[in-house]
Formats: structure tokens, sequence, C-alpha cells
């Protein structure tokens, strides 16, 4: 019986692929066995994770630069994966940004940025991989939730968690409406992942109390991200679409 988690010879794309989270995914897939392609806007950074997938996995790997608010860019970035790889299997979206701030004078200028980046961006990169695995009668998408997108919470999140509703519900109406051409749409949906981004942005005593949200007093890693994201991407989640996997260490199991 073949591994139903190993992914050899499939084409992955992880938008975001410059990130904590989308570094640990892009290389879990390229471990088993997936063509991974990574994509974000900053060249150097994601040029160094293809190097750091081909040393590591060896598995083919290039990096390509997109803008995923620019319609063109993304539709682009499409077209090369096409060139390189002749189609696509996979689709990891994993960019996303945040603006925290005091809903009653929220910056409705960061609002407008957030639904760009987070809503708008995941859609556009949806709707032009989604159109290759047409094509092709099959494919998984992988879009990135949050634990936000279903609980509320204080320290200005009310935009960032309205944009993750956003990615909730496109996850779902995607799998509704790509079924019928053997698409698989899902998401993770994790709490706070313990990048080195975190490291430096939240303070140690904040990290305390959000790891304490946890039902095993830590936060994830985004190597424990990346494993539910491989499993999403193999064959042992075709009958999974529409569902948001939360990998919150229990976060949302207690309410």
């Amino acid at each position: 019986m073949a591994d139903k988690f190993r992914l050899d010879n499939k084409v992955a794309v992880v938008i975001g692929g410059a990130g904590g989270i989308g570094e640990a995914c892009a290389l879990e897939l390229g471990r088993q066995g997936a063509k991974v392609v990574v994509a974000s806007r900053n060249m150097e950074r994601l040029q160094a994770v293809a190097d750091k997938i081909k040393s590591e996995t060896g598995s083919d790997a290039a990096a390509f630069q997109v803008d995923v608010t620019d319609e063109q860019s993304v539709e682009k970035l499409a077209r090369q994966v096409a060139e390189k790889y002749g189609g696509v299997d996979i689709l990891v979206n994993t960019h996303g940004i945040n603006r925290k701030g005091p809903p009653i004078d929220f910056p409705m200028e960061d609002w407008d940025e957030l639904f760009e980046v987070n809503a708008k961006g995941m859609m556009l990169a949806c709707r032009a991989f989604g159109k290759m695995m047409i094509e092709k009668g099959k494919g998984k998408i992988i879009n990135m939730s949050s634990v936000r997108g279903i609980r509320g919470t204080d320290g200005g999140n009310v935009a960032y968690g309205a944009t993750k509703g956003a990615v909730d519900m496109i996850t779902r109406m995607l799998a509704a409406e790509w079924a019928p051409h053997g698409i698989n749409v899902n998401a993770l949906a994790p709490s706070l992942v313990l990048t080195e981004t975190i490291k430096q942005a939240v303070a140690p005593e904040r990290l305390k109390k959000l790891a304490e949200s946890s039902l095993f007093k830590r936060l994830g890693t985004p190597e424990e991200m990346a494993g539910a994201c491989a499993f999403l991407a193999s064959e042992a989640s075709d009958f999974m679409t529409g569902q948001i996997l939360y990998v919150d260490g229990g976060l949302t199991a207690v309410g």
C-alpha cells in the first residue's frame, strides 16, 4: 500500500514562503517529496529558503516574487509555475499581516491593507491556481486562518479577526464550488505560533500569558503547523474539504 502522506512528483506552491510558518511548511512538503515553489515579495529571503529546501530535503525548489495584492502579479506567478513545472497540485497560502489598534480609532487605511493582503490576496491566489487545478481535475488548497476567525480577544485585533473570518468563509465557499472538480479546499487555524518574528515583536510576559491559554501551557511551533499542512496536502485528507483545522493546543476546545 502506498504511503498516503508522501507527495512525490507533486508540485506545491507556498505563498508567504519566506515567513516562519511558510518556510516550515515548504520544507516539510519538500521532505515528503514535493517540488516546491516559494513566493513572496522578498526575493533574497525566498532564494535562501529554496536553497535550504534543496540542500536539506533533496527536492527541487524554486523562488518567484509575487505581490498578492496585485492581480497581475499573482497571475504572472501562476504562469511562471506552469512554465517551469507544467502545472500545480498543491497551493498553500501562508501570507498575512496584522495591524493592531483600539477599535474606537482604528485607522481605516490599516483596515483596508489587512483585507487587501489577508482576504483579497488569498482569493486572488486561489483563483489563479484554482483555474489550473480545474483544468487538471484535482488539487489541494490550504489557506492560513487563525483561532481569531472564530474566537474574540482583546489587544486590538478586530481587523485581523475580521480578515480571518473572511478567510474561513472563502475556504468553505470554494470547497463547495470546486468539489465537483476534485479540488479540496481547507484551512489551518493556529493560535499564536512561536516564530522568530513573534519572539522579537511580543514581550516575554505577554508570550507567557498567551501560552497559558493552551491546554499544553505552551505556544505552537512552525514545525507543528507544517505537519498539519503536509497532511492536508496529501492523499490522507482526500475526504476532507471546507474544514478549518485548529492547530491551537486545545484553545478552541475549552471556550
